[in-house]
């Protein structure tokens, strides 16, 4: 089961105690002003809150920037990371350590501005159990939009589950919904998935996504792909109906054609020649065919594989300021 915090301030009175939380992975060009934007917006709503920033084992200076920071400001609260868990563990399990009545998740990129979290707040203070942030204008390139709109409309094509297009996860999650998530003890989650498959109602924020401003994205071809292959893999069994679909059909041409070959050669024995090219041709599609449904099959299996394993979400190398009051020194 994931670590529980044991400070549970979402259970006083007020209910006013507010989780943001960061995911990090070597963002010493942006911590900084993350953190002090964060702070700026928390301020000015007037509520308690604690920020929590989870490090993925950076290999920069990320590390030195939370520890001085954390130093100053006991709302900071760090967890570092003994290796680097990937993009969609280290997320989750920050969104498990947060104590707040409800939880804001950010990126640490400054990609979904801090600004942001005004709205959200007011989302839900107006009743809502989860208000996602959903890109309405990008300033990435065009070919990644185009292939994230395609992904989703593919998905939500096959799946029971509809996903929000254009959204990361990033937004705002009442403590209902994190209890619910914690209670699944799911060691590899799909946070958009399984919000979509919780059924709550979706209040959507929209806002446009600025490019990066420092640092370099850790988000590369085969990141993508696996958080891909986990939406299929966890939320449709099409793509495996479809390659049974796609082997009978195959399987009843093949014997139709089958059956053609025979009647042309005892028809003509001496002068039909059936020749290498039909049967290269043949043996080369059917084999690419079988290395796909195997490809697929292996997606799922592997899927299988993480969730019997039951590894943990991360294994934490430190905690800091997770034992001090977050109204205790907090700068002005």
């Amino acid at each position: 089961m994931p670590h529980v915090n044991p400070s549970i301030p979402w259970q006083e009175s007020s209910g006013e105690f507010v989780s943001v939380v960061t995911p990090c992975f070597n963002e010493q060009a942006n911590l900084s002003e993350l953190i002090t934007r964060v702070r700026a917006v928390m301020e000015s709503l007037g509520t308690k809150y604690e920020h929590i920033i989870i490090d993925n084992a950076s290999t920069d200076r990320s590390r030195d920037i939370l520890e001085a920071e954390a130093e100053t400001d006991p709302r900071l609260r760090v967890i570092i990371n003994v290796r680097n868990f990937g993009h969609i563990r280290s997320p989750f399990h920050g969104i498990m350590q947060a104590s707040g009545a409800c939880v804001i998740l950010l990126a640490c990129d400054l990609q979904d501005p801090p600004e942001v979290i005004s709205e959200l707040y007011s989302r839900w203070r107006d009743g809502a159990k989860v208000a996602i942030l959903v890109k309405e204008h990008t300033e990435e390139s065009g070919l990644k939009a185009v292939g994230r709109r395609l992904y989703y409309r593919t998905l939500n094509r096959i799946s029971s589950s509809e996903l929000i297009p254009d959204a990361t996860g990033a937004g705002l999650y009442d403590r209902s919904i994190v209890e619910y998530l914690r209670s699944l003890d799911d060691p590899y989650p799909y946070l958009r998935g399984l919000v979509a498959e919780s059924g709550f109602p979706v209040s959507r924020v929209g806002f446009s996504q600025p490019l990066r401003r420092g640092g370099r994205t850790s988000n590369n071809f085969a990141s993508l792909y696996d958080m891909a292959m986990l939406g299929f893999t966890t939320h449709s069994r099409t793509p495996l109906r479809i390659v049974s679909l796609v082997g009978f059909c195959f399987a009843g041409l093949s014997l139709v054609i089958g059956f053609v070959y025979l009647v042309r050669k005892l028809l003509d024995w001496d002068a039909f020649e059936l020749g290498l090219a039909p049967l290269a041709v043949g043996l080369f599609f059917l084999g690419a065919m079988q290395l796909i449904a195997l490809g697929i099959l292996g997606e799922y299996i592997g899927n299988i594989f993480l969730r019997v394993r039951r590894l943990p979400l991360v294994i934490e190398a430190e905690r800091i300021n997770f034992d001090r009051d977050t109204q205790e020194d907090s700068p002005s």
